[in-house]
């Protein structure tokens, strides 16, 4: 595991807050060997309150960041500018985000379904898991597996598109 202390900062063309991972954190990274600097998953915590999944982006010169939404920050009391400590350590979930309890029943109802999801690319599979959990009900996390896990089914394979899946193709 990974610790720092750095400040939120913040990216105005792009309204997003982050923390900087700067170079000399970015070569402590576990996975850095295998897959890159920017091209990995990792649990990320802030001032051992909140704790979530992520991925680093490329910042320039070197650095990267992560980026933190405003109500983490609000979970711990801080906000722009602010001073907080960072832990990384590296994500050894299947997917790299939490599997929504609806899509995995879903599988053993539709076996093939999770064959045609374990074809998809990594962020693919990433999107269409963070779609179904962001739903606030179960309700609306059923509907949204239906949808998109019917529309993989239809979806020429190899050719399965985030427009596809939306039913917007």
């Amino acid at each position: 595991m990974i610790e720092f202390e750095t400040d939120i900062k913040a990216l105005d063309y792009l309204n997003y807050w982050f923390v900087e991972i700067t170079p000399d954190i970015l070569a402590q990274l576990p996975g850095r060997k295998e897959k890159g600097d920017f091209n990995q998953r990792l649990l990320i915590t802030l001032d051992n309150k909140v704790q979530w999944q992520a991925g680093i982006l490329a910042l320039g010169e070197g650095s990267g960041l992560i980026t933190v939404q405003k109500d983490r920050l609000k979970k711990i009391g801080k906000t722009l500018g602010d001073a907080v400590i960072v832990k990384l350590q590296k994500d050894e979930s299947e997917f790299g985000v939490p599997v929504p309890e609806e899509i995995r029943e879903y599988w053993v109802q539709v076996p093939e379904s999770k064959d045609r999801f374990d074809a998809l690319t990594p962020g693919m599979k990433r999107y269409i898991l963070n779609h179904i959990s962001t739903a606030k009900s179960t309700e609306k996390r059923l509907e949204r597996t239906h949808f998109l896990m019917s529309n993989l089914l239809l979806a020429p394979q190899g050719k399965e598109t985030f427009r596809f899946l939306l039913g917007k193709d």
